[in-house]
């Protein structure tokens, strides 16, 4: 069986168009969706929560950019908005959108 190309669960109507990860992206493709969400560009609204969300996941998969760029936006985040990143970044690997090194 095929794993979903994005976690439905985690888009609504208005989100539909947006870009999303997708089981074929690497760390660095997840990256640069991560700098579009954190500069609101491509498509895409700003939006700390998502860009760190998907830079957790580019980490993950071994961007060490998304790292540096997690780490710095993290800084300027509310514990409850990490958390809401975290929380949606393991919906995600639930989902099999991204597959974690084993």
């Amino acid at each position: 069986m095929n794993a979903p190309e994005t976690a439905p669960e985690l888009q609504d109507e208005t989100e539909a168009t947006l870009p999303l990860p997708t089981v074929d992206m690497d760390g660095d493709a997840l990256f640069r969706l991560g700098m579009m969400y954190s500069a609101g560009s491509g498509g895409c609204p700003m939006d700390r929560v998502s860009a760190h969300m998907i830079f957790n996941l580019a980490a993950m998969k071994g961007s060490v950019e998304a790292r540096v760029y997690r780490r710095e936006m993290s800084e300027e985040m509310e514990r409850e908005e990490i958390a809401e990143a975290q929380r949606a970044a393991r919906r995600y690997i639930d989902a099999g959108v991204v597959k974690l090194a084993a």
